[in-house]
């Protein structure tokens, strides 16, 4: 890893998890276990890749990154919310997530799910009212939309019951590749997007560029995440290891066997670099944050 990207990794995780911390309702305002919930499961853990990239596109796009603080939190409340709600009993049921309790361990389940669905109704406030974003009230709506339906049943949580009703299945590539768009890629991907409608006057060939990058990346991210399910171990990774073998789901190493998957997630880097050609070192940030996806350890 370049010292470039390590310094951008640390600058935009703290950039953000200050934002966060801003945004974040206070423990100390009623219903406070609620508040205390949500603060627990947000800050002060994670890769935070989603904001991390949606800065990245902004510098590749010359958007200032105060800009984009809105919009890096709402994609990141939405994470959070999804990880709540995927860690409960009733989906993954796992007890650790970013190297600490879950949510329902830390609290109970009835507040967990209620924590996650304040993130995400905290997510869309935010676009629509946050005071630092200078997008038109067009531009929010557009935004708003956006991260909709890359959460709803077209996008993450549309892939979440696809796993679901695939455990014990076995997929072809096509059919798991459609899987984890949803689940996985449309958050990615819309992470992009919202940086995109940041800029008015964006050549809609370069937005269209912009977004095959981010569709590879989606997919490159999870074929690495079944990787580390597999090679890496609990410490590691801050989640339970092996918990997708365990629960006999369909993953990229089980179809392609762990050569394949390394040579997929290779594959997908390419094109998502080929995807910038257009860009020049503006886009380095995003060039070498998909060669860290498919190299990072955990």
């Amino acid at each position: 890893m370049s010292n470039a990207l390590k310094e951008y990794l640390v600058s935009s995780q703290e950039r953000v998890e200050k934002a966060l911390e801003a945004r974040l309702p206070s423990n100390t305002i009623l219903p406070k276990r609620l508040h205390e919930a949500m603060r627990y499961s947000t800050l002060d853990g994670g890769k935070r890749m989603r904001p991390m990239l949606a800065y990245a596109a902004g510098q590749a796009l010359g958007i200032a990154p105060e800009v984009l603080d809105g919009p890096a939190c709402a994609v990141e409340m939405i994470h959070v919310y999804s990880l709540i709600h995927d860690d409960l009993p009733a989906m993954d049921d796992d007890d650790l997530r970013r190297g600490k309790a879950t949510s329902h361990v830390a609290y109970d389940e009835a507040t967990a799910i209620l924590a996650g669905d304040a993130l995400q109704a905290l997510a869309f406030q935010t676009l629509a009212q946050d005071p630092t974003m200078t997008a038109s009230a067009e531009a929010r709506m557009q935004m708003v939309i956006a991260l909709a339906k890359a959460s709803g049943s077209q996008g993450m949580v549309g892939g979440q019951a696809i796993d679901l009703e695939s455990v014990g299945k076995k997929l072809t590539l096509p059919e798991l590749e459609n899987m984890h768009i949803h689940k996985t890629g449309a958050l990615i991907r819309v992470s992009l997007q919202l940086a995109a409608l940041s800029k008015p006057d964006l050549d809609p060939q370069l937005g269209a560029k912009l977004d095959h990058y981010a569709k590879c990346i989606g997919l490159s991210f999870q074929v690495k995440d079944d990787i580390l399910d597999e090679e890496s171990d609990t410490a590691t990774l801050g989640k339970t290891q092996g918990k997708d073998q365990d629960n006999d789901k369909p993953t990229y190493p089980a179809l392609l066997g762990l050569s394949g998957a390394k040579e997929k997630a290779l594959n997908l880097h390419e094109q998502a670099v080929i995807s910038l050609e257009d860009f020049g070192p503006e886009a380095d940030l995003l060039r070498d944050l998909s060669l860290y996806i498919i190299q990072r350890d955990h």
